[in-house]
């Protein structure tokens, strides 16, 4: 007698296997569907985009771009000179690079020139500043003041102010 129910044993192990099997298929399938659920619910209904025809893009445009959208604050009529972005290497570590927007607000009206000599100053004061002195709040608040009093005196106390765009060390 107690052979026979040994024989019964490894029928009911695969029973359970089968039975933990599709508890798993049941569970991902119900996070699947909630999931999608909650995304639908949450995401916004995005249009898609308008598709001009061909006729359309190849007439001329009536109307300035410039009056669409909202204005661009870095206009020379602002006094806000935008510089081209400068891209360096640090002094040390020699392999690790520094890429700079600014932008310049100048007292009264912009002169361009003097903005491309603090863009040319301030990619020359990048190449000699090391990675510890910049990192950290204090350490970018330091470099932002430094720039700031170099722009000055170049500018001979017309830039008004340094405004920091991006900046990126990799």
């Amino acid at each position: 007698m107690a052979e026979e129910t040994m024989g019964e044993m490894p029928a009911k192990k695969k029973s359970g296997l089968v039975v933990t099997a599709v508890a798993v298929l049941a569970v991902t399938v119900i996070g699947g569907v909630g999931g999608w659920f909650v995304g639908k619910m949450l995401a916004p209904a995005v249009e898609p985009p308008k598709v001009e025809k061909a006729e359309d893009a190849a007439a001329p445009q009536g109307g300035d771009k410039k009056d669409e959208g909202l204005p661009k604050l870095a206009t020379e009529e602002n006094g806000v000179v935008q510089l081209e972005p400068i891209t360096t290497n640090l002094a040390y570590p020699t392999d690790r690079w520094v890429r700079l927007e600014v932008a310049l607000l100048f007292k009264q009206k912009p002169d361009v020139k003097l903005a491309e000599a603090i863009q040319q100053d301030i990619a020359v004061y990048l190449r000699t500043v090391s990675l510890q002195q910049i990192e950290g709040p204090r350490g970018f608040q330091y470099l932002k003041e430094d720039l700031e009093e170099r722009a000055d005196m170049i500018s001979e106390g017309k830039v008004e102010r340094l405004m920091f765009r991006t900046f990126v060390i990799q």
